[in-house]
């Protein structure tokens, strides 16, 4: 509690005081942030005061990543942007939602190329809507922006993504966002109800010597659990039982269970260079850089009585699982770039962390203790030099001291032949402890308490990026992993004697080798278009423990023109997504992840969604009609895992506005 009180105290008078005082990326609209801070505007105009006589250009309204990675705003109406408009705000291609909206999602796809030195915090399958560092974004505007998110959810709820940026001054941005969500849903207790609340500042000082960046994020994201639709009722879902259509009526394993995920984070990022010598001739610069954050989580599962289908339990009533997270993060590093080396960078950090639970647990033939806390210090350096066409790039670190292991090597080769032609080469090996809630967990059902002591899970991974407008984008993909964790479920017998099932954590003792090939192109004759991906993969050994479908394909057909002298532009047809049956992996709610089972396959059905999108100057409009296959379906064979079924048919509204004042 003291460091929170102590950060907050230090971002409250870091942004006063800024009050008063690259990387290649293959994508085609990307910049080098260090390039382009210190530009004026173009078209007569300084921080947020306007030229009456035009308008800013759109791309110095600038979105800067945490690898200072730059791009500009878009509002073009495209199948790309279609995509990404759903709850995440991202291409969910690789992902198969629950019922309900803020509910998760089971995984169709997996992506091996980050790379960590720690474990993870739990509950994975909370996290698709928590957002990590990477997730944030910082800005720069001529004036200021603001824009509104809004969708339709599922029965008495809505969602929305309210966003504000401004520049105070060229050198002072900041920005407020909250993202919220309530959605009652089909089934019965299924509420979500979710809030993303984000403030971002960023600062340089006029020579650009100093450059500061800060967030600070609040998260609370909270369901409803019902543990799917009973045994008994799956064959009533599937037959289509017209008794059944009002999807309240359907009976559920229990309605009286809810977890949360909740997180805050406080991060602050600043370097001055002592030596800035950056001109069309020479570059000479060395820069001393400072990285702070502080993140308190925690996740929580609470039950007012016990359901057989988890097993037994430590009480009758009132269950409470509550697992905690303190991680504190301080980086200093020194940075050298000029013309002949490039650009090299050097880093030490600590670490601070403490995991775990209120008690210790005493069972007849073991104890399990109640904490994981400890610190490391970490090193590292990162390399990065434009040769002869080619952005080369290295990184690699590792766990000095401490109790956990852990280290990485990062190389990547990328060229870019000309504005619609770029590939990209990616190696990486990483080794790092399993995450927190395989090592330890606790719970007040009995089949969920363990301590483990498993070794670092290895990872090997390949990749490459073809980007072409001529041709097609291409990733290909192959990752090996060695002592690979995963939960699967494990029989046992409830208080009624009837078998069940509930999740352990295991160790893989074998290897793990999973390909990957996604390609993806959009054809387009005059007003037509056909925008297509295509996912391949595998998994060559270790199938048995990593369950993925072999194909997953989206295909949308579509009509693309403007109306009323190009006043409305608009894009309709039809979007077909597709993938193979596979051994579906089953949700645990106790636990908030999933795990593998070997009895049900599930999948090879086909979903059908047709779209309206349109735009009227800068507000983009989209209506669907989801699934709509399943009206014409005599059975209803679609499930999100073995327990719970997927979305029935449903038309859904929503619109995103972006304001320039």
């Amino acid at each position: 509690m003291n460091k929170t009180f102590l950060l907050i105290a230090f971002f409250c008078i870091s942004t006063a005081m800024f009050s008063q005082v690259g990387e290649l990326n293959i994508k085609e609209n990307t910049r080098n942030n260090n390039n382009t801070q210190g530009r004026s505007n173009e078209g007569g105009f300084q921080g947020n005061v306007r030229n009456p006589a035009e308008k800013p250009p759109i791309d110095l309204y600038k979105i800067i990543s945490t690898v200072r990675d730059t791009t500009f705003l878009d509002t073009t109406l495209t199948m790309a942007k279609a995509y990404k408009f759903n709850y995440l705000r991202r291409d969910n291609f690789e992902l198969l939602p629950f019922s309900n909206v803020g509910q998760t999602y089971n995984s169709l796809a997996y992506n091996f190329k980050d790379v960590s030195l720690k474990p993870l915090f739990g509950a994975r399958a909370r996290h698709f809507n928590y957002m990590e560092i990477e997730d944030i974004n910082y800005y720069e505007v001529p004036t200021p922006l603001t824009e509104l998110y809004y969708k339709t959810a599922f029965e008495q709820g809505q969602q929305l993504d309210a966003f504000f940026t401004i520049n105070t001054s060229k050198q002072f941005n900041f920005s407020i966002a909250y993202k919220g969500l309530r959605s009652l849903g089909k089934y019965q207790h299924v509420l979500t109800s979710t809030g993303n609340f984000r403030f971002t500042t960023n600062y340089h000082t006029k020579d650009n010597r100093y450059q500061a960046r800060a967030h600070i994020v609040f998260q609370d994201l909270f369901n409803e659990e019902n543990g799917g639709i009973r045994d008994d009722f799956i064959p009533i879902f599937t037959s289509n039982d017209p008794e059944f259509q009002d999807r309240g009526r359907i009976e559920v394993n229990f309605e009286d269970a809810e977890n949360t995920l909740e997180g805050k984070r406080f991060y602050f990022n600043h370097e001055y260079a002592f030596i800035n010598k950056n001109d069309s001739i020479s570059k000479n610069v060395l820069k001393l850089g400072n990285k702070i954050f502080f993140e308190d989580k925690f996740y929580q599962f609470k039950q007012d009585s016990p359901y057989d289908g988890f097993g037994e339990a430590y009480q009758t009533s009132d269950l409470r699982d509550r697992t905690t997270l303190e991680d504190f993060y301080a980086e200093a590093y020194l940075n050298y770039s000029n013309n002949t080396i490039g650009e090299l960078t050097v880093f030490g950090s600590y670490v601070n962390y403490n995991y775990g639970y209120d008690t210790v647990l005493f069972l007849d033939d073991e104890t399990i203790i109640n904490r994981l806390k400890g610190n490391y210090f970490q090193a590292g350096a990162e390399y990065k030099k434009m040769y002869k066409g080619f952005m080369l790039r290295g990184k690699a670190a590792l766990n000095v001291t401490g109790d956990f292991d852990g280290n990485y090597i990062i190389a990547d080769a990328s060229y870019r032949f000309n504005e619609d032609n770029a590939i990209k080469a990616t190696i990486s090996l990483n080794s790092s402890a399993p995450n927190y809630n395989f090592l330890l967990y606790q719970s007040d059902y009995v089949n969920y308490n363990w301590q483990n002591n498993f070794n670092n899970v290895k990872k090997q991974h390949i990749q490459f990026e073809l980007q072409s407008k001529k041709f097609f984008d291409a990733t290909v993909s192959y990752t090996g992993i060695d002592d690979y964790t995963y939960f699967a479920g494990v029989s046992d017998l409830n208080t009624l004697g009837e078998e069940i099932s509930t999740p352990k954590p295991f160790q893989y003792s074998e290897k793990v080798n999973y390909v990957k090939i996604k390609v993806s192109r959009e054809f387009r004759y005059k007003k037509f278009g056909l925008a297509n991906t295509i996912l391949y993969q595998e998994a060559i050994e270790g199938e048995e423990v990593f369950k993925v479908p072999q194909l997953v394909t989206r295909n949308s057909l579509f009509y693309k023109d403007e109306w009323f002298n190009k006043a409305l532009s608009v894009q309709t047809g039809i979007t077909f997504k597709y993938f193979t049956k596979y051994n579906m992996n089953r949700y645990d709610p106790v636990l908030a992840e999933f795990y593998v089972q070997n009895t049900q396959e599930l999948g090879g059905y086909p979903l059908f969604d047709l779209f309206f999108n349109a735009k009227v100057r800068q507000t983009r409009i989209y209506f669907k009609f989801e699934h709509i296959n399943a009206l014409f379906s005599s059975d209803r064979d679609y499930f999100s895992d073995p327990q719970n079924p997927y979305r029935d048919a449903v038309v859904r509204f929503g619109l995103v506005w972006n304001f320039f004042l």
